[in-house]
């Protein structure tokens, strides 16, 4: 399996490459997988106070950034009411953010159509892998994906999806609305296998469980590092990501190379494990 790695906000895939290596050779080593990277266009400037953090420059966006402030997101989530679903919680900033700014949907459909075009040029590319704003992406494209089979018979390239502190799909609606795609209003919207790996201690933690929810969850594995907004580094959970991620892309290309388009379904559960695995699980 060859999965396109998609950078979080302020990232390369230099850096990306570097962040991800602990977990990519340790796939490599067993044979699970191979890897290659991306990155967003645009270039962009850290916020202050964070000029050392993201690594080496340039560093990039997918989307255009530069009239927007960075970490306003981590602020608002501190003065959020607690109890409330993933689903709730971003409906909260949806309304702050109804007014999409102009152009705003024509740059995510370039940058959609870039990465679209990243996976047409390279025919060995069949899964997917983003952290933060790059999860977004991944997930985005994976719904397209769907889409396109469901309605249009258009055979996927991509059978599995893996999400470092993920973020529900964006979709252009028929109507030219730009729209999340939530769980409690449209179900799963992902089929293919995906594994989500998030932190207990992360501020936005649930965005990545909001987009675990719209996954098929026969198919879906929710995973705890216990950690914040990163991507693991250490042995130990690398290890244990190894330990459940191998059987999980077994049996995924076992079903690719069935020819079916519908995923197996005989997936084991790890959501139990990080303490969210009911859907409307609150926190």
């Amino acid at each position: 399996m060859k999965f396109l790695c998609l950078p979080g906000a302020y990232g390369s895939a230099k850096n990306f490459s570097v962040q991800l290596a602990p977990f990519t050779q340790h796939m490599g080593d067993r044979g699970l997988a191979t890897f290659t990277y991306t990155q967003g266009e645009h270039e962009v400037e850290p916020p202050v106070g964070w000029e050392h953090y993201f690594g080496s420059r340039p560093v990039f966006r997918f989307l255009d950034s530069s009239e927007n402030d960075a970490f306003e997101a981590l602020r608002r989530v501190r003065q959020l009411p607690r109890g409330l679903t993933p689903e709730a919680t971003l409906r909260l900033f949806e309304k702050k953010d109804s007014i999409v700014p102009e152009g705003f949907k024509d740059k995510f459909r370039a940058a959609m159509d870039r990465i679209r075009q990243v996976i047409e040029e390279d025919p060995e590319i069949d899964a997917i892998l983003g952290y933060s704003e790059g999860a977004m992406f991944a997930a985005s494209i994976l719904y397209e994906e769907h889409e396109k089979w469901v309605k249009h018979k258009v055979p996927r390239r991509l059978k599995f999806g893996i999400f470092f502190s993920g973020t529900p799909p964006l979709a252009i609606e028929p109507d030219g609305s730009l729209v999340p795609k939530l769980a409690d209003d449209c179900n799963s919207v992902i089929d293919v296998p995906t594994f989500h790996i998030f932190g207990s201690n992360d501020p936005l933690m649930y965005s990545a469980v909001a987009l675990y929810n719209v996954c098929n969850q026969e198919t879906a594995m929710l995973w705890d590092h216990g950690l914040g907004h990163l991507v693991p580094r250490d042995t130990v959970t690398v290890t244990e990501l190894g330990d459940i991620l191998h059987d999980a892309i077994l049996k995924a290309d076992i079903s690719a190379l069935a020819g079916t388009d519908t995923p197996v379904t005989d997936f084991t559960d790890f959501s139990s494990e990080s303490g969210v695995s009911d859907r409307s699980e609150k926190f």
